[in-house]
């Protein structure tokens, strides 16, 4: 189902481009729009996490890292049944993280330094497991293509303004709105996407954790952060905001059209519904730590450094 999806998202952005296409340069302006987005379809679907993981200055992170999270997306990948995704670190005090991709055999989860930094062990896994879901749901792939085609987009349309037959086949003020329209027709697809894919991820990746209440926290103190601190390689590269676990972007509050994610405290109500409904159980390996003036229960294992 996820390949059907992503099938039909291509044909629907490859109609958007080549409808500039046309009104920029007419039938031939169609055609090479058409073999462009044909182009671009076969590079990025072979190509796509690459793209995005070097847009973001993101560097692998090694097996046995000191950190543990090698170890710790190894644990909840099994608990996902998905194969061991490739792991990135981005250099950024935004704490955020995304998944990429084509599927699951050729997956990557990138966490921000931030990410590290400032929640705990517990929430990490959340956040990974959040991002496996993605995987698992083949969410990567759409979300990737979306991200390729909405900046390709954005920038045929602003080219318009430098081609003489769309001005003289729709006027100043027919290309102008053009340049606003096209774009925008990408972003509202681009945020439809993830608007609905964000709540089934939240759902999935709480399961895989096994604790819904990590996934709330990291979420919560997610959005604090992104909120007050600027991610420079997401300012550069807009199209992807919609990848990311949180809008780098400083998302909108409200769940309105124009969000590319619904809103964090929506999120986080769902979330804590489900844990008084009662989460699954933490899997071997990903129960939390002991904590302040309580032991630690018998045969549980601390699941790494962090908290």
């Amino acid at each position: 189902m996820g390949y059907v999806k992503t099938a039909m998202l291509m044909a629907a952005m490859t109609a958007l481009f080549m409808g500039v296409g046309y009104l920029i340069g007419g039938a031939s302006g169609a055609v090479i729009a058409l073999v462009v987005a044909a182009a671009m379809n076969l590079f990025t679907w072979w190509n796509s996490d690459r793209m995005v993981l070097r847009m973001h200055n993101a560097q692998p992170v090694p097996a046995g890292d000191r950190m543990g999270l090698h170890e710790l997306t190894a644990t909840l990948a099994q608990n996902a049944n998905l194969p061991m995704p490739k792991l990135y670190l981005i250099d950024t005090p935004q704490p955020n993280a995304f998944a990429t991709g084509r599927n699951p055999e050729n997956a990557a989860v990138a966490v921000t330094t931030g990410l590290l930094q400032s929640l705990s062990r517990e929430e990490v896994a959340g956040v990974i497991a959040h991002e496996l879901a993605h995987i698992r749901n083949h969410d990567t792939a759409i979300m990737t293509v979306t991200a390729t085609f909405a900046g390709a987009i954005s920038m045929l349309a602003n080219f318009a303004m430098f081609f003489g037959g769309s001005r003289e086949r729709l006027g100043l003020i027919g290309t102008l709105l053009m340049m606003f329209l096209a774009p925008l027709a990408a972003a509202l697809v681009q945020m439809a996407i993830s608007r609905t894919r964000e709540y089934a991820a939240d759902k999935a990746g709480a399961e895989i954790c096994g604790e819904p209440l990590w996934l709330a926290s990291a979420l919560e103190k997610i959005a604090l952060g992104a909120a007050r601190i600027d991610n420079h390689a997401a300012e550069r590269n807009p199209a992807t905001a919609h990848m990311f676990i949180i809008n780098p972007l400083h998302a909108h509050k409200h769940d309105n059209l124009f969000a590319t994610h619904p809103a964090t405290e929506n999120r986080v109500a769902a979330l804590r519904a489900m844990a008084r409904q009662g989460g699954h159980p933490p899997g071997p390996g990903l129960q939390p730590g002991p904590r302040r003036g309580r032991s630690q229960a018998p045969g549980r294992r601390d699941i790494g450094p962090w908290g």
